[in-house]
């Protein structure tokens, strides 16, 4: 059994380079990722998606850090150079943007595996002994330093971050590893309608989170190879997992979430998720915390006043009832019933607001009803405006109705100009 000091610790997470696969446009978010990269999305009331896989990384403590961008990525960046621009290159420790740049190939990024075959020459002269390979678009929080070791102790020359999942919630929705006892990796099976079981927890599957460590030159070796194959889509989960489960030791590792807390790993990849994770941040005790000092979320947010609510009238109360409202917000004689509002958000007066995720600088008229709705950035919501309550007006209006009934509403269906800097 290896060392597990943490000198032991500190030195693997000394010796890695960390790429985070942050060029993912999220199609299936429709129009919220109209004008920006999925990773850009805001969550939580203050935070970015991006924000989460930064974090690990930082309190797991790796400092090399490249976030590979491609999809309208002018937010992302701009985020990233304002939040986490600080770190000092002397000091062994960067945030470096890498932006698609056709540095090996005439072609933008192909797949995930492409994306970091571009980068490998900057990769090489960081001079890393491991390599980990993040997904830019995933909430969760994980101390990244466990990973390292276990892949250290198996002897692997890659390690696959899953998650246990029930098998039918698997079937057709996750990549399924197939392992044996020791959690040897036999196979892979990308979104398999009857995955294979675990052994001895035969209800359970083994889901790939899309995260990886390789040993660098093993690493370096199989993106050479894959990219002068002929029909590779150039995907680890399609091509190079499959092509190295044979000859070489490849192992999963099961996440584990921080001391005293359940396992919380969430793709926000749909109207629907996306709602409904944001909602989770509003009860009482939520599924992830945010609150843990000892496992900050870091994030970037301009100085702004405090919250405000103003208005005691026996008709006209400005209150927020199981509810997150961040700073610069001002909410003025109208009720929020399990919302969450984001920077900026200014609610005027004999208003309703119920299960609603409500993005930065949104003004809401007076009068206004909104029921289980997502309002995108910039939005100016017109006085007595009432949505989430007949769909089929929702959907006249031109508003877009998810399977699950919650209403999107953006600038542009509201008829409203909009601009780069407002919608991103």
């Amino acid at each position: 059994m290896s060392d597990k000091s943490p000198r032991y610790i500190s030195n693997l997470t000394r010796d890695t380079y960390a790429l985070i696969l942050a060029g993912g446009r999220g199609s299936r978010l429709h129009e919220l990722t109209t004008w920006r990269a999925k990773p850009a999305l805001y969550f939580g009331g203050k935070f970015r998606i991006i924000d989460f896989p930064l974090s690990n990384c930082i309190n797991s403590g790796i400092r090399r850090i490249g976030v590979v961008t491609q999809y309208k990525s002018h937010s992302l960046i701009r985020h990233l150079v304002r939040g986490w621009g600080h770190f000092k290159k002397e000091l062994g420790e960067s945030v470096e943007i890498l932006p698609a740049s056709q540095r090996f190939s005439e072609n933008w990024y192909e797949g995930t595996a492409d994306a970091v075959f571009q980068n490998i020459d900057i990769i090489r002269d960081e001079l890393p002994k491991f390599v980990m390979i993040l997904s830019g678009d995933h909430i969760y929080r994980m101390d990244y330093a466990n990973l390292l070791a276990s892949h250290v102790e198996t002897g692997a020359k890659m390690t696959v971050c899953c998650m246990k999942v029930p098998r039918e919630e698997a079937a057709g929705a996750f990549g399924v590893m197939s392992v044996d006892e020791d959690y040897r990796i036999k196979g892979f099976t990308e979104k398999p309608a009857d995955p294979d079981p675990l052994p001895n927890e035969p209800d359970l599957c083994l889901a790939s989170m899309g995260n990886y460590v390789f040993d660098t030159e093993f690493l370096f070796e199989q993106l050479a190879r894959d990219a002068k194959t002929s029909g590779s889509e150039r995907d680890f989960g399609k091509d190079i997992i499959p092509s190295i489960i044979k000859d070489h030791d490849v192992f999963a590792y099961p996440f584990q979430s921080n001391e005293n807390e359940h396992v919380y790993w969430r793709d926000v990849g749909t109207l629907d998720s996306f709602w409904e994770a944001n909602m989770e941040m509003v009860a009482p005790v939520p599924a992830l915390n945010l609150y843990d000092r000892k496992w900050p979320i870091w994030t970037y947010q301009e100085q702004l006043p405090p919250a405000k609510f103003v208005w005691e009238d026996a008709d006209r109360r400005g209150e927020a009832i199981n509810s997150v409202v961040s700073g610069g917000c001002i909410i003025s004689g109208s009720t929020l019933r399990r919302s969450l509002c984001f920077s900026n958000v200014r609610v005027h007066s004999y208003g309703l607001i119920e299960e609603a995720v409500i993005l930065p600088d949104v003004e809401i008229k007076r009068h206004c009803k909104l029921r289980k709705v997502i309002i995108d950035r910039g939005c100016v919501i017109p006085e007595g405006s009432v949505i989430g309550y007949d769909h089929d007006e929702d959907r006249r209006r031109g508003f877009r109705v998810s399977e699950k009934g919650v209403v999107l509403v953006t600038r542009e269906m509201l008829g409203q100009p909009v601009g780069g800097t407002v919608l991103s």
